[in-house]
Protein backbone atom coordinates (compact mmCIF):
# COMPACT_ATOMS: atom_id res chain seq x y z
CA UNK A 1 0.00 0.00 0.00
CA UNK A 2 1.14 3.51 -0.70
CA UNK A 3 -0.11 7.05 -1.04
CA UNK A 4 -1.47 9.85 1.10
CA UNK A 5 -5.14 10.83 1.17
CA UNK A 6 -6.99 13.66 2.93
CA UNK A 7 -10.49 12.91 4.20
CA UNK A 8 -12.91 13.86 6.94
CA UNK A 9 -14.48 11.87 9.73
CA UNK A 10 -18.20 12.53 10.17
CA UNK A 11 -20.05 12.96 13.49
CA UNK A 12 -20.92 9.23 13.56
CA UNK A 13 -17.28 8.20 13.21
CA UNK A 14 -17.58 7.17 9.57
CA UNK A 15 -14.53 7.54 7.37
CA UNK A 16 -14.20 7.10 3.61
CA UNK A 17 -11.41 4.70 2.66
CA UNK A 18 -9.82 5.53 -0.72
CA UNK A 19 -10.54 3.03 -3.49
CA UNK A 20 -6.85 2.20 -4.02
CA UNK A 21 -6.51 1.22 -0.37
CA UNK A 22 -9.85 -0.64 -0.32
CA UNK A 23 -8.55 -2.86 -3.12
CA UNK A 24 -5.64 -3.95 -0.94
CA UNK A 25 -7.42 -4.00 2.43
CA UNK A 26 -10.46 -5.91 1.18
CA UNK A 27 -14.12 -5.47 2.13
CA UNK A 28 -13.40 -6.15 5.79
CA UNK A 29 -10.17 -5.72 7.70
CA UNK A 30 -8.77 -4.95 11.15
CA UNK A 31 -8.21 -1.51 12.68
CA UNK A 32 -6.20 -1.13 15.89
CA UNK A 33 -4.00 1.25 17.84
CA UNK A 34 -0.82 2.11 16.05
CA UNK A 35 2.42 3.71 17.07
CA UNK A 36 2.84 7.50 17.21
CA UNK A 37 -0.85 7.98 18.13
CA UNK A 38 -2.23 6.83 14.78
CA UNK A 39 -4.35 3.82 13.82
CA UNK A 40 -3.15 0.80 11.86
CA UNK A 41 -5.34 -0.87 9.23
CA UNK A 42 -4.42 -4.45 8.32
CA UNK A 43 -5.85 -6.75 5.65
CA UNK A 44 -7.05 -9.92 7.38
CA UNK A 45 -4.13 -12.01 6.12
CA UNK A 46 -1.51 -9.54 7.38
CA UNK A 47 -3.35 -9.25 10.71
CA UNK A 48 -3.39 -13.03 11.12
CA UNK A 49 0.37 -13.09 10.48
CA UNK A 50 1.00 -10.31 13.02
CA UNK A 51 -1.14 -12.04 15.63
CA UNK A 52 0.66 -15.34 15.06
CA UNK A 53 4.07 -13.64 15.35
CA UNK A 54 3.03 -12.10 18.67
CA UNK A 55 1.77 -15.48 19.92
CA UNK A 56 5.13 -17.08 19.08
CA UNK A 57 7.00 -14.77 21.45
CA UNK A 58 7.59 -15.72 25.08
CA UNK A 59 4.91 -14.24 27.36
CA UNK A 60 7.50 -11.95 28.97
CA UNK A 61 7.99 -10.27 25.58
CA UNK A 62 4.53 -10.57 24.11
CA UNK A 63 2.14 -9.49 26.84
CA UNK A 64 2.62 -5.77 26.23
CA UNK A 65 2.18 -6.24 22.48
CA UNK A 66 -0.92 -8.37 23.03
CA UNK A 67 -2.44 -5.79 25.32
CA UNK A 68 -1.60 -2.86 23.06
CA UNK A 69 -2.58 -4.27 19.65
CA UNK A 70 -5.15 -6.97 20.41
CA UNK A 71 -7.23 -5.32 23.14
CA UNK A 72 -8.17 -2.41 20.90
CA UNK A 73 -8.46 -4.31 17.60
CA UNK A 74 -11.77 -4.17 15.77
CA UNK A 75 -13.04 -5.88 12.65
CA UNK A 76 -14.52 -3.30 10.29
CA UNK A 77 -16.46 -3.66 7.07
CA UNK A 78 -16.67 -1.22 4.17
CA UNK A 79 -20.21 0.07 3.58
CA UNK A 80 -21.78 0.78 0.18
CA UNK A 81 -20.35 4.32 0.22
CA UNK A 82 -16.79 3.07 0.82
CA UNK A 83 -16.73 4.01 4.51
CA UNK A 84 -15.90 2.31 7.78
CA UNK A 85 -16.99 3.22 11.29
CA UNK A 86 -13.97 3.93 13.46
CA UNK A 87 -14.75 2.74 17.01
CA UNK A 88 -14.92 5.55 19.60
CA UNK A 89 -12.02 4.20 21.70
CA UNK A 90 -9.76 4.27 18.64
CA UNK A 91 -10.93 7.76 17.61
CA UNK A 92 -10.03 8.99 21.08
CA UNK A 93 -6.63 7.26 21.11
CA UNK A 94 -5.62 8.81 17.76
CA UNK A 95 -7.21 12.20 18.43
CA UNK A 96 -9.44 11.87 15.38
CA UNK A 97 -12.08 14.55 15.23
CA UNK A 98 -12.71 15.79 11.71
CA UNK A 99 -9.72 16.19 9.40
CA UNK A 100 -7.68 13.02 8.90
CA UNK A 101 -4.91 11.77 6.69
CA UNK A 102 -4.85 8.16 5.52
CA UNK A 103 -1.53 6.79 4.32
CA UNK A 104 -0.42 3.55 2.76
CA UNK A 105 2.62 2.06 4.51
CA UNK A 106 3.62 -1.17 2.76
CA UNK A 107 1.42 -3.99 4.11
CA UNK A 108 -0.81 -1.72 6.20
CA UNK A 109 -2.50 1.67 6.08
CA UNK A 110 -2.54 4.28 8.82
CA UNK A 111 -5.10 6.87 9.89
CA UNK A 112 -3.73 10.08 11.40
CA UNK A 113 -5.18 13.24 12.85
CA UNK A 114 -4.21 15.59 10.01
CA UNK A 115 -2.40 18.09 12.24
CA UNK A 116 -0.42 15.32 13.97
CA UNK A 117 0.59 13.97 10.55
CA UNK A 118 1.77 17.41 9.44
CA UNK A 119 3.69 17.89 12.70
CA UNK A 120 5.28 14.44 12.33
CA UNK A 121 6.43 15.23 8.79
CA UNK A 122 7.73 18.66 9.76
CA UNK A 123 9.87 17.06 12.49
CA UNK A 124 11.63 14.74 10.01
CA UNK A 125 15.02 15.85 8.76
CA UNK A 126 16.90 14.82 5.66
CA UNK A 127 19.89 13.60 7.67
CA UNK A 128 17.92 11.02 9.65
CA UNK A 129 16.17 9.80 6.50
CA UNK A 130 19.50 9.53 4.67
CA UNK A 131 21.00 7.59 7.59
CA UNK A 132 18.06 5.17 7.66
CA UNK A 133 18.37 4.61 3.91
CA UNK A 134 22.09 3.99 4.25
CA UNK A 135 21.48 1.50 7.09
CA UNK A 136 19.11 -0.37 4.78
CA UNK A 137 21.62 -0.40 1.93
CA UNK A 138 20.01 2.18 -0.37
Amino acid sequence: MKGEYQHTLDAKGRLFIPAKLREELGDSFVVTKGLDECLFLYPQEAWDKLEENIRQLPMSKSRSLQRFFLSSAADVTIDKQGRIVVPPVLRTYAGLDHDVTIIGVSERAEIWNRQKWEDYNNALDAGSIAQAMEDLGF
